[in-house]
């Protein structure tokens, strides 16, 4: 007699070491990433382990290479930010400008010590630098490709917004010169309105 054979039976079976490794993962990173943005500059593995809920040598254990510490925070980040980068950009190039720095002011902002504590190590980690390089590049594309068809052909004002609309400048006006996130995003605005009607009107 030959035995029924369903797509349940063909599955193999659940890993399920390789699942709670997966999870605990999960879990270290939003937890590294929630102390991160709550002050700590340097979370301990038991701060780590206590806020995820498990062991400390479990943090050890899934982390002992630094450089897979920095990937994962940074793909955890970037899944957390993914639904406002999807956020439509529409309108004349002014309302794009004011969008896309309401957007960047939000999303500077809850990167901004996941990404202090990444730079801090970026000098001795080739891949962060690497990393650091493509995030720049990111920025610009995706700043150019929301104003494309809408801007002048500038190189100097799209370098220029791209400098004024940029997360080092958002630091710079949060960290450096003190100002509150209210205060920085309207700056920011400030500048960005500035650039387009001194070109427009010069």
């Amino acid at each position: 007699m030959t035995a029924h054979l369903d797509a349940e039976t063909l599955a193999p079976p659940v890993d399920g070491r390789r699942a709670r490794t997966v999870a605990s993962r999960a879990r270290i990173l939003e937890a590294m990433i929630d102390l991160l943005q709550e002050g700590e500059t340097q979370p301990s593995a038991e701060a780590v382990a206590a806020k995820a809920g498990v062991g400390v040598r479990t943090v050890f254990r899934l982390f002992s290479d630094v450089d897979g510490l920095y990937r994962g925070l940074q793909r955890t980040m970037a899944e957390r930010l993914a639904p406002i980068l999807a956020e439509p950009v529409t309108g004349a190039l002014a309302e794009r400008l004011d969008l896309l720095v309401g957007r960047r002011a939000q999303i500077f902002e809850e990167m901004a010590r996941p990404k202090a504590f990444a730079d801090m190590h970026r000098a001795r980690s080739s891949e962060l630098q690497e990393t650091h390089r493509l995030f720049i590049v990111a920025q610009r594309a995706l700043l150019l490709g929301h104003l494309d068809g809408l801007l002048p052909d500038d190189v100097d004002l799209a370098s220029a917004l791209d400098l004024a609309l940029s997360f080092d400048a958002w630091r710079r006006l949060r960290d450096d010169q003190g100002l509150s996130r209210e205060v920085a995003e309207r700056v920011m605005r400030r500048m960005a309105r500035a650039l387009i009607a001194s070109t427009l009107n010069p």
